[in-house]
């Protein structure tokens, strides 16, 4: 929130670090953030077609779910090569469907499972869920797999970074007065993202849902167990996956104009400075969607 009024023509990690703490804390700075815009990319996009496949309907394209991955950021990729700029209004119906309906997941199934409302709630049945987390190895243990659980919590966290960086970098895209616009943006972000997170948290420890490597998503399970598999269920998920994507589109906005400015400072290749025919940083662009599709 002071980065925002300190620079309000938009100062992201790399600017910011390099004005205050030298040219090496800006390097580290900017690679920090140009890999968690890969991530945010790679991970929101898993993770928006999982929403899908674990609906029951469209259970049969788990099958498919790398080539839908790889499929999707191709698409993403070349809508923001072509110039489309974003629509605000556009853009904002699914965001706030999204949070009205997961508040509405909060408060249906807390009161279902704290007070009895609306007939009660009991916990998820384990035994359903059993055989498959057996069949797929998922126990507790050491070694490797406590790296990639690691892994796993580091790659989550990146993609919740890069919501903060984005609103400090593009602070000039609000209205005026444009630090005090940014400034309640973020409060407010902070704000519903906290609660939502401890919603759905509290939700989880009452209704215990199963982690599960392959299949149904932990949210999938909440949302079908409080919701059942009706029209709000079926919202629940469409709009989960919806939300995942506008955020690997915000990484198409910051990582090629990042990239960019490094590259000015003469630490990447020129080239990530060259704009396309449709004014954008399609070289930025490009190795982002490369680099997206070799972690899917």
């Amino acid at each position: 929130r002071k980065t925002i009024y300190a620079y309000p023509h938009g100062g992201g990690s790399y600017v910011v670090s390099k004005e205050n703490l030298g040219e090496n804390a800006s390097l580290v700075a900017g690679a920090s953030i140009l890999t968690d815009y890969i991530l945010t990319v790679a991970v929101s996009i898993c993770a928006g077609v999982r929403a899908i496949t674990s609906i029951p309907a469209f259970a049969n394209w788990a099958d498919h779910r790398v080539s839908l991955c790889i499929g999707a950021i191709i698409f993403i990729g070349l809508m923001n090569l072509r110039g489309v700029k974003e629509s605000g209004r556009i853009f904002a119906v699914p965001t706030y469907v999204y949070i009205v309906v997961v508040s509405a997941l909060i408060l249906y199934g807390l009161s279902k499972s704290y007070f009895g409302w609306f007939g009660g709630i009991s916990p998820i049945e384990f035994a359903k869920y059993s055989a498959e987390s057996a069949k797929e190895g998922l126990k507790e243990s050491g070694g490797m797999l406590a790296i990639v659980v690691l892994l796993r919590g580091f790659a989550s966290g990146a993609v919740a970074l890069t919501g903060v960086e984005a609103i400090c970098d593009g602070v000039p895209a609000f209205k005026k007065p444009s630090p005090q616009n940014a400034s309640r943006t973020l409060i407010m972000m902070a704000a519903i993202l906290g609660t939502l997170f401890f919603g759905v948290s509290l939700l989880a420890s009452r209704l215990h849902p199963v982690p599960l490597e392959e299949g149904e998503s932990v949210f999938s399970q909440m949302g079908r167990h409080v919701f059942g598999e009706g029209i709000v269920y079926f919202i629940l998920q469409i709009f989960t996956a919806l939300i995942l994507m506008l955020a690997a589109n915000t990484a198409y906005a910051d990582f090629p104009r990042l990239s960019s400015i490094v590259a000015k400072d003469g630490f990447l290749p020129r080239q990530f400075m060259n704009r396309g025919d449709r004014l954008v940083f399609s070289n930025g662009v490009i190795v982002l969607s490369i680099a997206a599709i070799a972690l899917v």
